[in-house]
């Protein structure tokens, strides 16, 4: 244990610190390593072509290709107006119930998931005519504010999903099974939040929305229909197994530019140029995280700290339910201060040896690590989300705070479901 706490010490100490401080996250994680190989724990001297390989090797993936596929397919999607139409849709599906546009609100996102997988995207695009709409139609800040934040993180959860690409890459599992492991939990976490919202509007009396009309659904449907699409084709495919996940994402891209073109009118080439521009400074961003994270990663392993950690988890518990509690725990706290890729990044090579020792399936706890985290997005001091909604609302950041606190019920309700029942995310990839 003493072992443990002076590796973790270095090890994730010496991050936390840079991160505090403002350092970025990859660049954090490079001066770690470099700090602890330099440590007498790290054999006091840097080994630079170990260094040059696990940056080069961590980036060369496969895998990691489908990142710049997937958030290009968003951003497109974005600049053809996709939002406008799903919320349309939305409205027109659901809007006719009491509290109407808040459940508006949750299957926008619901749909609007295919078109990013980034939570922080979600809050940002559909979140702002999400909020403006509810607060137009006279529902109170706090229940606008708290639906609208709690939607957000349905996205990453639905395929396609970025953290369920990096995660699979780390984890050495299928991000087909993972975005297939995805659908059900993400359902649920709509449904769960939907019942959330019957509860609340109930007991303030709100009143219900529109009157159903056929015609609009129709028309929106026609509208929306080949947004919708997208994850249809992406998941078809690879349940199907004509393709991969990361060919999906290419595949998805050549549809959405062809509708983009020819049927919306809505593409333009400077457009494209504008997107390929923004999407290669994001996946590059990202792309170096995931390279420092090699890297961060191999430094772990010559420090043993994974398995300093599995001993020490093993030897309070071997029961995979309760070490999953342990680790949700941390992830709970980890998420409320880091962003979702860079926790990934450093948490799943030290918890790999944990899953494989306990024989818990990696698939399955990569959508309960996915989930907590997006939880952490929303919670206090540093959740993420909760700045994005001060800044594309008219709310306070202490306003935003309070008005999310009830849908961490739904979230944590779903969580324990997950971890308890582990079918509940591996029933769809079963399927396969």
């Amino acid at each position: 244990m003493a072992d443990l706490l002076v590796v973790g010490l270095l090890f994730l100490g010496t991050l936390l610190v840079l991160y505090a401080i403002g350092v970025p996250i990859a660049v954090a994680m490079g001066f770690t390593s470099v700090i602890v190989m330099l440590s007498p724990y790290g054999g006091g001297a840097i080994n630079y072509e170990v260094v040059s390989k696990q940056l080069l090797y961590g980036a060369n993936s496969f895998t990691l290709l489908a990142v710049p596929f997937y958030l290009l397919l968003g951003r497109l999607m974005n600049r053809m107006g996709m939002t406008q139409r799903i919320f349309r849709l939305a409205n027109a599906l659901v809007g006719q119930f009491k509290g109407g546009i808040a459940h508006v609100n949750i299957v926008a996102s619901m749909l609007f998931s295919g078109m990013s997988g980034i939570a922080i995207a979600d809050a940002s695009g559909l979140g702002r005519i999400e909020y403006a709409a509810m607060r137009e139609q006279g529902y109170d800040k706090d229940i606008s504010l708290g639906v609208t934040g709690a939607s957000s993180i349905i996205g990453p959860i639905i395929p396609p999903s970025v953290p369920a690409i990096i995660y699979a890459l780390l984890a050495g599992v299928s991000v087909g099974d993972l975005f297939l492991a995805g659908i059900v939990p993400g359902i649920l976490l709509g449904l769960f939040l939907m019942a959330t919202v019957v509860i609340i509007v109930h007991r303030r009396g709100y009143e219900p929305g529109n009157e159903f009309e056929l015609d609009e659904l129709w028309a929106s449907l026609k509208g929306a229909l080949t947004a919708i699409l997208t994850p249809v084709i992406v998941v078809g495919g690879i349940i199907s197994g004509v393709f991969s996940a990361t060919e999906a994402g290419a595949i998805a891209i050549i549809y959405v530019l062809l509708i983009g073109v020819f049927q919306y009118g809505e593409l333009t080439v400077a457009g494209i140029v504008d997107e390929l521009r923004n999407g290669m400074v994001e996946t590059f961003s990202l792309v170096f995280i995931v390279a420092a994270a090699s890297l961060y990663g191999y430094v772990a392993l010559q420090l043993r700290l994974p398995f300093l950690l599995t001993d020490a988890i093993t030897s309070v518990t071997t029961n995979p339910v309760l070490i999953v509690c342990l680790l949700v725990v941390l992830l709970l706290i980890v998420g409320t201060f880091m962003e979702t890729v860079a926790a990934i990044s450093i948490l799943v090579p030290v918890f790999m040896p944990i899953l494989n020792t306990t024989g818990i399936d990696p698939t399955y706890f990569g959508i309960v690590m996915i989930l907590t985290l997006m939880l952490g997005l929303l919670t206090p001091p540093f959740g993420v989300i909760l700045f994005v909604l001060e800044k594309v609302t008219d709310a306070t950041l202490e306003e935003v705070m309070r008005a999310i606190v009830p849908y961490y019920v739904p979230i944590i309700l779903l969580l324990l479901l997950i971890m308890l029942q582990p079918k509940i995310a591996l029933f769809v990839p079963s399927l396969g």
